[in-house]
């Protein structure tokens, strides 16, 4: 099983699209800087640890406005 679940997590990112899109670039700043928010995360790797920061709210996402094609 899955810590998270993907239902929690959906619940904060409504879409399977941008919470990949959110935690693989959460994970690749954590590469880059190791500096994960949560004290003590379960998983080891950084895109485990990318969506407990999002299951947790300690990282958020705010969309932005879609201008749309004219």
């Amino acid at each position: 099983m899955l810590n998270p679940s993907i239902d929690s997590l959906l619940t904060k990112i409504d879409s399977k699209y941008t919470l990949v899109t959110v935690a693989a670039k959460r994970a690749r700043e954590m590469q880059l800087a190791n500096n994960c928010v949560i004290e003590q995360p379960v998983s080891h790797k950084c895109v485990g640890k990318a969506l407990e920061e999002i299951d947790v709210e300690v990282l958020s996402y705010v969309p932005s406005e879609d201008k749309g094609i004219e």
